[in-house]
């Protein structure tokens, strides 16, 4: 079932392996409401969505006694869904981005077009393949789904860093940003974005 209003969208995604419901506004005011048995992941999309100024409830439930990577998975899958639903024709929307975001001794940088073709580009070493029980490799499946469920051509660079958690934390900080920066509705721009009259 999918619900859309005024850029704001509901997606419900029922699998053998994941049960998720999750609302996401993109005209929010950073608040979050979240349950997905992965605390790190978590701790991210609440750093996402303050730094983007949305609003996001995710309740979800999956295998983790598997692991957490269907969970994390589902989840990217679910929020690529309900930002395309919620930005509809795209119209006046500034459509790209370009952030750069520290964190201590990390740096990260996020460029997004939402171009409605999607592509997903990770450039960057973490120095850990976990932080605490979190698996590392999943911020790249969370954010490949993300980009190709969302429709949008996402680029992520990790300059350097030391510390993981910071790098991520980084990463979700500036992911935040740039998508809030890249949609904007810009009062210059006539109809949608795009020299081909459509996105």
């Amino acid at each position: 079932m999918t619900e859309t209003t005024n850029r704001q969208a509901s997606i419900s995604r029922k699998t053998n392996e994941t049960d998720i419901q999750l609302s996401f506004h993109v005209d929010g005011t950073g608040t979050t409401k979240l349950d997905t048995d992965v605390p790190f992941l978590n701790h991210m999309l609440d750093l996402f969505t303050k730094h983007g100024q949305f609003n996001l409830d995710v309740q979800a439930k999956g295998d983790i006694e598997i692991d957490d990577h269907h969970t994390v998975e589902d989840i990217g899958i679910c929020l690529g869904q309900a930002l395309v639903k919620a930005l509809g024709d795209k119209k006046g929307m500034k459509r790209y981005a370009s952030v750069f975001v520290p964190m201590d001794e990390a740096l990260a940088q996020v460029v997004v077009d939402l171009s409605n073709r999607p592509h997903f580009e990770l450039k960057g070493e973490f120095p850990a393949s976990r932080v605490g029980s979190f698996d590392v490799e999943l911020v790249h499946e969370f954010l490949w789904k993300l980009a190709l469920e969302g429709r949008m051509t996402l680029h992520v660079i990790v300059h350097y860093g030391r510390n993981t958690h910071h790098m991520v934390e980084a990463v979700f900080k500036a992911l935040g940003r740039a998508l809030d920066e890249a949609t904007q509705i810009d009062p210059r721009i006539q109809g949608v974005p795009s020299t081909k009259g459509v996105l």
